[in-house]
C-alpha cells in the first residue's frame, strides 16, 4: 500500500491535468446512503421493503405517469437530502491538487447528487452522466430543462409519499420530473448531459499525452460507464488511479488503492506533502 501511495502521489505531483471519476461509492463519506444490493436501499427506506420494492423498482419513470406522489415522495426526499448534506474532506483535496495543475480538473460522474458542485467544482467543468436531481424535465408539451432550486417537496415520513402541490412547470403548468435516467427510462432528456460531454472533449483535447492523472473513487462495475471511461482517458493520456474498496481490480500499469474515498484520498495527501 506505502509503495503504491507514493507512485500514485509521484503521478498527481507530475500532472498536468487532474480526470475525476466517482461513483456512488464517492458520496458515502458524506453520510449518503449506500444502495447497493437490496439491504443497503431497504434499510434507507424502510417503507419501500415492507413494499418489496428494490432501488431499480423505485427508479422508474412509469411512477410518473401511474402514482406522481409516489414518484415525487421517493425523489423528494432524496432532493432534500442531497441539499442538506455538505461533501467530505476529500472534495477540497481535490480541488486543491487540481489548482496546482495548468489544466485543471474535469469531473465525470454518474451520481446524481450535485455534491462537487457544491464542493465548489465550477459547473463547467462537470460531465453529469446520468444527470441530476438538482435539474427537472417538463413532462408537459414544452419539454423544458430547468433548475429544480424553487421547489421544495413535502415528504410523508411513514410512506414516502410527497404531500402538497407537486413540481409543476412554470412555463405550461404541467408536472416536471427530475432530470435524471432512470431504469428502463426512454423519456430522459439528455440535452443539458450532451453540453456537458462537449466541454470535456473540448478539456480532452488539450492534455498532451503523459501529462493527465485519473483519480476515479468509489465507481463499481454493476453499472461500469466511470470505470471503463477513466480506463480509457488514461489509457491515451495517462495514469489511472482507482480507489474501491469493495472492487479495486484495474489494469495492468493502473495504480490501485483498496480503500474508502476519503481514506484514500487523505493519505494521497499525507504522501504528496
Amino acid at each position: 500500500m506505502h509503495e503504491e501511495l507514493q507512485r500514485a502521489a509521484d503521478v498527481l505531483r507530475s500532472a498536468k491535468a487532474l480526470l475525476i471519476g466517482a461513483g456512488a461509492g464517492m458520496g458515502v463519506d458524506s453520510g449518503l446512503p449506500d444502495f447497493r444490493g437490496t439491504e443497503g436501499f431497504w434499510k434507507a427506506y424502510p417503507a419501500y421493503a415492507r413494499l418489496g420494492l428494490d432501488f431499480p423498482a423505485m427508479a422508474n419513470p412509469q411512477w410518473f405517469e401511474t402514482d406522481p406522489a409516489f414518484a415525487w415522495g421517493f425523489y423528494g426526499h432524496r432532493l432534500g437530502l442531497y441539499r442538506a448534506t455538505a461533501p467530505h474532506a476529500g472534495f477540497a483535496l481535490l480541488r486543491a491538487w487540481a489548482e496546482r495543475m495548468p489544466h485543471g480538473a474535469f469531473v465525470f460522474t454518474s451520481n446524481v447528487d450535485g455534491q462537487f458542485q457544491r464542493a465548489g467544482f465550477p459547473e463547467e467543468r462537470v460531465l453529469e452522466i446520468h444527470g441530476s436531481i438538482h435539474h427537472t424535465q417538463c413532462l408537459g408539451p414544452c419539454e423544458e430543462v430547468g433548475s429544480a432550486a424553487a421547489y421544495r417537496v413535502d415528504v410523508d415520513p411513514e410512506d414516502f409519499r410527497a404531500r402538497g402541490p407537486l413540481p409543476a412547470c412554470p412555463r405550461c403548468g404541467s408536472l416536471v420530473r427530475p432530470n435524471i435516467l432512470m431504469f428502463g427510462d426512454g423519456y430522459w432528456d439528455d440535452s443539458r448531459s450532451q453540453v456537458q460531454e462537449g466541454r470535456l472533449e473540448q478539456w480532452l483535447s488539450q492534455v498532451e499525452p503523459g501529462t493527465l492523472a485519473v483519480v476515479e473513487c468509489g465507481a463499481g462495475t454493476a453499472i461500469p460507464s466511470v470505470r471503463r471511461f477513466c480506463e480509457h482517458a488514461a489509457a491515451r493520456l495517462g495514469t489511472l488511479i482507482r480507489i474501491n474498496v469493495r472492487e479495486p481490480e484495474a489494469p495492468r500499469g493502473a495504480i490501485s488503492l483498496p480503500q474508502r474515498a476519503l481514506e484514500a484520498l487523505s493519505a494521497l495527501d499525507v504522501a504528496l506533502r
